[in-house]
């Protein structure tokens, strides 16, 4: 399948690169407005610079939109009306109405969407997947130095966005209650922010991001049933600990007992394998697997959607529009 990149800034670069050796796809070109970064880029990966947007379009399969986020919709709705499966970077729109006009169209000329939440991909959360359960409580820390890249927007869609999809794809359960606050310190959009998700089975997930922080952090820890799973987005490591009620003899899986209660229990620490993969690789992989086996891609254009809309409800909370958000059935 023949595909293009609209995009050739940062990310786009980094699509470009991938593309041109990823399985499924035939990467045939890009397309950006600014000149300059179009032959720059085009020289240095050996790829055709398009000089129109339709141009590209009418020569491909495949739309890959890594622009800033003000344009994806322009883009991808252009896109699916000349019938042609899109891939767009994460955060899907500007707004939740913009995404449900393109899940309408998409859906009504049967063509494939996937969103660009690349945490679905990271090996530590792969490794971590089988493990998740029921949560109960999930914690996140996204912190980030400051770059002038993606200050655009708020730090709730530049980096929160990624943390919202991650939980509401393991949680699985209605949001019910949102409290957040945040606060501009460099730029005119919050760069820090703290938000509390409350969901319909009782789980809880206090969210928190920075991007004037002079570390870099991207960890989730989940706390359910007997058992903690901490997962380390950046540096690509998960780790268990788990409560049991037997001992075990493997001396590869060493087991602490522990009293809780007068009961005898056993305190487990296991580190899952994770694999070595490219996770903006991992992703576009897969999108070309749905287009080919007529499947669902992996984070649907409704589950973009969804992550949009509740990232909005944290901004307007913020931002002093609304005093809270209790979300009614």
């Amino acid at each position: 399948m023949k595909i293009g990149v609209i995009g050739a800034g940062h990310l786009g670069k980094i699509h470009i690169k991938i593309l041109k050796d990823t399985p499924g796809l035939n990467l045939v070109g890009f397309y950006d407005t600014n000149l300059k970064v179009a032959n720059e880029v085009g020289n240095k990966f050996s790829v055709k610079s398009f000089s129109s947007l339709n141009e590209l379009m009418n020569d491909v399969d495949i739309v890959d939109v890594v622009t800033p986020t003000s344009s994806h919709f322009e883009y991808a709705k252009k896109a699916l009306l000349l019938n042609k499966h899109v891939f767009i970077e994460k955060p899907v729109t500007d707004s939740y109405e913009q995404a449900q006009e393109l899940i309408y169209i998409a859906s009504s000329r049967d063509l494939k969407v996937q969103v660009g939440h690349v945490e679905r991909f990271n090996p530590a959360f792969l490794a971590a997947q089988a493990h998740i359960g029921l949560p109960l409580f999930i914690e996140t820390h996204r912190l980030s130095n400051f770059n002038p890249r993606g200050t655009d927007v708020s730090v709730v869609l530049d980096l929160m966005i990624h943390d919202i999809d991650v939980i509401l794809h393991i949680v699985k359960s209605k949001v019910t209650h949102i409290n957040a606050s945040g606060v501009s310190v460099v730029t005119d959009n919050p760069d820090i922010c703290n938000a509390r998700i409350e969901f319909k089975n009782g789980c809880v997930a206090n969210l928190t991001s920075s991007r004037i922080s002079l570390k870099e952090m991207r960890k989730t820890r989940i706390f359910q049933k007997d058992r903690y799973i901490s997962i380390d987005f950046l540096n690509k490591k998960t780790e268990i600990v788990a409560l049991s009620k037997e001992q075990s003899w493997n001396p590869l899986k060493i087991k602490l007992p522990i009293d809780i209660g007068g009961t005898k229990k056993f305190l487990s620490f296991k580190k899952p394998r994770v694999k070595k993969l490219n996770s903006i690789k991992e992703e576009l992989r897969n999108f070309a697997l749905s287009i080919k086996n007529n499947k669902p891609p992996l984070v649907t254009l409704k589950e973009g959607s969804e992550a949009i809309r509740i990232a909005q409800l944290i901004i307007d909370q913020v931002t002093n529009k609304i005093e809270e958000n209790i979300i009614n059935d």
